[in-house]
Parts: C-alpha cells; sequence; structure tokens
C-alpha cells in the first residue's frame, strides 16, 4: 500500500515538473513571435536569466491557476453560460498579467489583448502535457468521468433517476466481437480479465451460457439478427447475387444498408434498439436513435448522416485525442515487435502481417475501443434506456495472431479493463443500469486452406473446372470489418475487395467467408442444379469433395432436391441429414438443421463448401488468410456466449415459454415456413439456437426491464416523414408504419426446473 501511495506521488512530481517545463517553453516561443510580448529587460538579457524568467513566469501563472481559477469559477455559476464562456478568456489573461507582475525586477510585461492569446495558448499546453503522461492512467481517466457523472447528477430531477437511482434500469448490451463461449471462460479462469471472473463467481452476479450460431458464423449474419430480428438470406460474409450480378460484402456500408433494410421488412419492426436506444461501435443501427460509428450509416448521404459523429465527438476533446494517439502508437509498435518475434522463432500456423495491418490493428484495438467505450459512458450519462455497442479488437488480433495466442490474451485483458471502467461509471450513473455480455461467434484455429495445400479454393474450383489455374497462387482478401471501417473513417471509399465482379460470365465466382466458401455461376439462371454443373464441369464436385481440406458441400439436385456430399462419395438428401452420422457427425448437435435452413434462402450459392473439421485439435482451414476464422461450421466458432445479470429471466425459460405459447396458437397442421426459426428447447448443452433467439431473449429483457413498450412517433428516428406515413425504406428505427403496436408484457410462469448447476465446460455459472 505505501508503496503504491509513493509510486502515486512520485508520478505526480514528474507530471508537475513536465507542465512546468513545457508551459516555461511556450512561454519563450511566444515572446519571440509577438511583439506586444517580452520576458526581457529593456536592455537585454542573457539566455539563462531569460529562461529564469520564463520558467518564474510560467510558475506563477500555474500555482494562480491552480489556487484562484477554482473560487472565480465558484463565485461565476450565478452568470449565465453563454456569459460566463466570454468571460473565461479575460480572466485567464488577467491571472497571466497578474503572474507576469510578479515576475521580479519587472522583466515580464504583454498587452492585455496579447495577455489573453498567451494564456490561452499555454492553457491547451499544459492541458495537452498532463494528458498525456495520464496516457496510460485508467484510475485517472475514471476519476474525471466520475466527478462529470457528479456533476449531471446533481441537477437531475428525483423522477429521471436523480441520486436515489429511481425509475426503470437501463440495459447496456457490450458485444465482444468474436470471443468464443470456451475462449471467455479461459481467460476469466487464467485471470486475464479479472471483472468478468468477478461477474461469474459471484453468486448475485452474472450467469453464463453458450448459443449456437447459424450456419454463417460471422458479425453480419449474427449481430443482423441479434438487432433486428432476421438474418433470413444471408448465408455468408460476402455472397453473390445473380439478378444484380453484385457482390454483398456485409462490411460495404451500401451491403449493410440493404441487408438492415431487408430485414426490418421481414419482421415489420425496427429493431432492437427503437426504445430509447444507441448503437455504438456496430455494422447495423437496430434501430436506435443515437448513432455513432454505425457502418450501415455511413452509405447515407446529407444532413441525416452521423455515421462518423462519434470520431468528431470523441477528438474535440485535446485530452481523448493524446491518449488514444500515444495509445496507437504503442499498439502499431507492439504489433510490429510481435510479428517479428513470430516470424524469428518460425512459429506456425503464421499470415503475414506486413503493410497497414499494424494501422489497422491499432485502429481496431485502440482507436475504436476508446470512441466506443467513450460513447457508452455519454449514453450512461445521458441515461438511455438501451445501449448496444460492439468492441472488435480481440476478433482483429485473432484473425492474425491465433485465437489462443499471446497476442490475442493481451487485447481480452485490455478489454476486460474498458469493461471495468463501464462497470464502475454505471455504479455513479443517475440511473440504474444492467450489464449484458455477449459475442456474435467465436474463432476457430487452423492453418489456411492455402498453407496447408498449396492452393486457394479458387485455384481448387479453377482446376476442378478445366480452368487454367496461374503458376502463383492468388491469396483471398481477409473479410476483416476492421479494415473497412478504417477507410471509412478516413472518408475513403471501401474497395470491392473481390475481382470476381470482374470475371466472365462462363468462369465460376467463388467466394469466401472464413471456411465457408460459395461457388456461383452467374451465367446460369437462377440455383444451378447438380446436374448442370455435371454437364459443364463433369469433375468438379467430386473434386471438391474429395479433396482432404474440404468437409462437405451442398448442392441442389434436379431428381433428389438439396444434397449434401462429402468423401468417398458420399450423398445425403437434405431431408436425410443427421448430427449423428454423415458427413456432418464431425460438426456436432445442430449442424444438420443449420444446413436445412440456409438451403431455404434466396440466395444461397450454387455450391455451398464447407472446410474440413478435425474435432481432435478443434481446428479448420480458412479459406482466406487467417489462422484464427470463423464464418462456417466446426469448433469455437460456432460457440459463443451470453453473460446475463441473474436478476434477468433465463434466456431457455424464455424458450420455453415461446415454444409453448406456439404450440398453443398453432393450427393442426400448421408449420413454420421455409427458413424461418423455430422455438423449441434446446438439445443439453448446446445452449441457444440461432442469432434470432438472441435477439428475442434481448427482447425479452428490455421488455422485463422498461415495462410494455409505447407507440414509438416518426418524429423520433432520423429522415422519418409525419407520424402517420410510412417510414423510407432503410431509416433507422423504420417499421412499416410509424407507430409500433404496443404488447403488455405477460411474467414467465414459474420454471419447472432448478438453476442447473455449473458443468464442466463452464455452461452456467
Amino acid at each position: 500500500m505505501a508503496d503504491g501511495k509513493w509510486r502515486r506521488a512520485g508520478a505526480t512530481l514528474i507530471r508537475v515538473i513536465a507542465v512546468w517545463a513545457a508551459s516555461a517553453l511556450t512561454l519563450l516561443a511566444l515572446a519571440g513571435i509577438l511583439p506586444d510580448f517580452r520576458l526581457q529587460s529593456d536592455d537585454g538579457d542573457t539566455i539563462t536569466r531569460t529562461a529564469f524568467t520564463a520558467a518564474w513566469g510560467a510558475g506563477a501563472f500555474g500555482l494562480l491557476s491552480a489556487l484562484v481559477w477554482p473560487v472565480l469559477v465558484r463565485a461565476l455559476l450565478i452568470v449565465p453560460a453563454l456569459v460566463l464562456g466570454a468571460l473565461v478568456f479575460f480572466l485567464n489573461g488577467s491571472l497571466l498579467l497578474i503572474a507576469l507582475r510578479l515576475i521580479p525586477d519587472g522583466r515580464g510585461d504583454a498587452a492585455p489583448e496579447t495577455a489573453v492569446v498567451v494564456a490561452a495558448v499555454m492553457s491547451a499546453v499544459a492541458s495537452a502535457t498532463s494528458t498525456a503522461f495520464a496516457v496510460r492512467d485508467d484510475d485517472a481517466y475514471r476519476r474525471r468521468l466520475s466527478r462529470l457523472a457528479y456533476r449531471r447528477r446533481r441537477g437531475r430531477p428525483a423522477d429521471q433517476g436523480g441520486p436515489g437511482r429511481e425509475g426503470p434500469p437501463g440495459t447496456v448490451f457490450i458485444q465482444l466481437d468474436g470471443v468464443g463461449h470456451d475462449a471467455l471462460v479461459a481467460a476469466a479462469a487464467a485471470g486475464l480479465m479479472p471483472t468478468v471472473a468477478g461477474w461469474l463467481a459471484d453468486s448475485s452476479g452474472h450467469r453464463l451460457t453458450p448459443w449456437r450460431t447459424d450456419w454463417s458464423s460471422q458479425t453480419g449474419a449474427s449481430q443482423l439478427a441479434i438487432l433486428h430480428g432476421s438474418n433470413h438470406d444471408v448465408p455468408a460474409f460476402r455472397w453473390y447475387e445473380k439478378e444484380t450480378r453484385t457482390v454483398m460484402v456485409s462490411s460495404r456500408p451500401a451491403s449493410a444498408l440493404e441487408m438492415q433494410r431487408r430485414a426490418i421488412e421481414r419482421t415489420r419492426d425496427g429493431g432492437l434498439l427503437t426504445i430509447d436506444g444507441a448503437s455504438r461501435g456496430n455494422l447495423f443501427s437496430g434501430g436506435a436513435g443515437q448513432l455513432a460509428l454505425v457502418l450501415s450509416m455511413a452509405a447515407r448521404r446529407g444532413k441525416g448522416s452521423r455515421s462518423r459523429a462519434g470520431y468528431f465527438a470523441y477528438f474535440s476533446d485535446p485530452a481523448n485525442a493524446t491518449r488514444t494517439a500515444l495509445s496507437s502508437v504503442a499498439e502499431v509498435v507492439r504489433e510490429i515487435g510481435q510479428s517479428t518475434r513470430a516470424r524469428a522463432r518460425k512459429v506456425t500456423p503464421r499470415v503475414k502481417r506486413g503493410g497497414l495491418y499494424p494501422f489497422i490493428r491499432a485502429f481496431a484495438t485502440v482507436v475504436e475501443r476508446d470512441v466506443v467505450v467513450a460513447a457508452v459512458l455519454g449514453d450512461l450519462f445521458a441515461g438511455r434506456t438501451a445501449v448496444y455497442a460492439d468492441l472488435v479488437a480481440y476478433d482483429e488480433v485473432a484473425h492474425h495472431s491465433g485465437p489462443h495466442s499471446r497476442d490475442a490474451e493481451k487485447v481480452l485483458e485490455r478489454l476486460d479493463r474498458s469493461l471495468a471502467l463501464i462497470a464502475k461509471i454505471a455504479d455513479r450513473t443517475p440511473r440504474a443500469y444492467r450489464i449484458v455480455l455477449l459475442s456474435d461467434h467465436g474463432q476457430s484455429p487452423g492453418e489456411t486452406f492455402a498453407g496447408k495445400y498449396g492452393l486457394t479454393l479458387k485455384d481448387l474450383v479453377r482446376a476442378g473446372s478445366g480452368l487454367p489455374v496461374p503458376r502463383r497462387a492468388q491469396r483471398t482478401r481477409s473479410a476483416s470489418e476492421a479494415r473497412d471501417a478504417v477507410r471509412i473513417a478516413l472518408h475513403r471509399p471501401v474497395e470491392g475487395g473481390v475481382d470476381e465482379q470482374a470475371a466472365k460470365l462462363s468462369d465460376p465466382i467463388v467466394l469466401a467467408s472464413g471456411n465457408l466458401g460459395l461457388i456461383s455461376f452467374p451465367d446460369i439462371g437462377g440455383r444451378a442444379s447438380r446436374e448442370q454443373i455435371d454437364r459443364r464441369h463433369p469433375a468438379l464436385l467430386s473434386t471438391l469433395a474429395n479433396h482432404p481440406g474440404i468437409g462437405f458441400l451442398l448442392v441442389r439436385s434436379e431428381e433428389h432436391g438439396s444434397v449434401v456430399l462429402g468423401p468417398g462419395g458420399a450423398e445425403v438428401p437434405i431431408a436425410e441429414l443427421s448430427d449423428e452420422e454423415g458427413p456432418l457427425a464431425v460438426f456436432g448437435a445442430g449442424a444438420a438443421d443449420a444446413v436445412r435452413r440456409t438451403d431455404t434462402f434466396p440466395h444461397v450459392a450454387d455450391i455451398m463448401v464447407n472446410s474440413m473439421y478435425d474435432p481432435g485439435t478443434g481446428t479448420v482451414h480458412a479459406f482466406e488468410e487467417q489462422i484464427g476464422s470463423h464464418g462456417g461450421l466446426g469448433g469455437e466458432q460456432s460457440r459463443p456466449f451470453l453473460l446475463w445479470p441473474r436478476g434477468l429471466t433465463d434466456p431457455l425459460d424464455i424458450m420455453a415459454a415461446e415454444s409453448a405459447e406456439s404450440a398453443e396458437s398453432a393450427e393442426p397442421g400448421e408449420s413454420a415456413e421455409p427458413g424461418e426459426s423455430v422455438s423449441a428447447p434446446v438439445p443439453p448443452g448446446g445452449g441457444l439456437v440461432g442469432a434470432e433467439a438472441v435477439h428475442r431473449v434481448l427482447t425479452r429483457w428490455l421488455q422485463e426491464s422498461s415495462g410494455p413498450q409505447v407507440p414509438v412517433r416518426a418524429e423520433g428516428f432520423a429522415g422519418a416523414g409525419p407520424v402517420d406515413e410510412p417510414f423510407p425504406p432503410g431509416v433507422p428505427g423504420a417499421g412499416p408504419t410509424a407507430a409500433r403496436t404496443a404488447r403488455a408484457i405477460q411474467p414467465l410462469p414459474p420454471p419447472n426446473r432448478q438453476d442447473p448447476a455449473p458443468d464442466a465446460t463452464g455452461t452456467t455459472a
């Protein structure tokens, strides 16, 4: 304890000396630039004497600012804000004039108007210097925000939260992008994430459960369903649409906006966050009225576009800018050192990490994290009802370093500090908050397909089709959300990222989404059949199905309907697929249902290809340049997590109640429409099934916290029309009409099971 106090005292002393020195140098520079400002006698002084004069003046000004300024501000609190804003400059200049008068022998002098300028510059330099020394000090950052929270809370009416934290609690959903259930449990057990470990260990804290993704285990499909209730017709991170001859890419703003529009049209609902919500750092808006760093909104133009507002709001504060800039430089240096060490030690598997990647990593792990966390803290202070934020740092690093690497573990440590900061601030806000932690998918390790077999999936397809294969294999561009987010932040157009758009109509288009591959024949109308493919390329399907790096294929047959092809001539009609035997047996429970659902999508590819999966090592082979990947079936990528406060209803109870209600209301012989998710009890150890189920759970929790939903007027959303008019397509919060039907919240019946004890995998805690 004593050592910690001495270290803090020493750090404070160093910071004071540094600020003093910077202020003195600023005085010297301004004295040489401004004609009406001097630090020397009329006869001139030596350099030493002038430096002493500058140091004396800087010290006097700093001391007066520290002692007198708080008293002046407190005395002037009755002055209107606009008047006080103007007085600040004159008062600061007056303090500088007093400080100059205190210099011995009258060597300091300045015109009154010049004193105002000098005082403003010195204050800015002193603030920037002090912030730079505190850039790594999270405690100082937290104390500054806590003081702000206290000031805001003092003037807040009791019915809006007030000192007693009255009213319904708000909910903060924090998405740790790419962190799988097993990775979270391991990090908490190893002491990498003490905040999460504390939540799990506290009997009155949180509970943890895994959930199972759809076949497309990636952010575009998962987050779209979580925020907007549907990911129907999202077969992968990127896919080809024949009718428009376009490649849809989840991280491209125009594609994200269209995906969001389709989900709203299908669900007839604006999204999870339509009631006083905020969306931060996400691909989609969720219907929120408050947006920052939302990719789908980056495609909008004009006055209503606020996709980059988070950057401007954050960096308008010099303290934030300095803190983040220095941390970004440190992250670039850290990545260069880590990649150099990996090459020197010949670590395998390994992918290239040069070029712009160190800067992309710094953006994902520092810039976006800091901006998103600051936006969330602002939402807490503002008392918003629902906040959903995505932290992408782990996902980006795990792609290139591996999900179980030391690099990725370090990122988890820093993310845990961000969670701790949010939790501490949430304890000091006017409104009580419940923090829900979740992920959109996990990551599965493994050497790349190209690294293992010496050719890309595209090369293999061309070889099986009898087309020429380049002697030098072409690497498939990584499906990185952070890479496109950097370009958007810099006002640069997002690159197409695929050369398939320029391909000849006779050539197959091959797209990759982690370990999921999609092959389309653009000159065949509709979904190509197995028979059509065999007539055109007789060896293609057998070449793919029997390759050791491929687990199974999905293709449509004119005779048998859709079939799954596997090694050794395996062929199973989709209706007969089983998780226990056949090509899908190694992929675990739920794989057959996931494939069957994707088969109903209008834009499913002509051939869907899933890489092999080794259940012994948990490895897959990504068709992209990633040694930690997600996008298909196989291993940890399909097993994200949901961590929630115990005061909320258990997700399995919610699903069971929905299943019972559906059974009671269904007509005899009635079945779900093709492609629709079905609420049903979850298989043992499987968690929730599908991202759409997670959306229903989160919606239920918001209803439990805030009470019945009330009609939402169109004026509450950017770009909306009059209340009786329908929303324009794609508007955040848009439903088919300007108001949503109020729905009463019926309490769930008492669960007919006891709270489950933690199992070996940490399913509950």
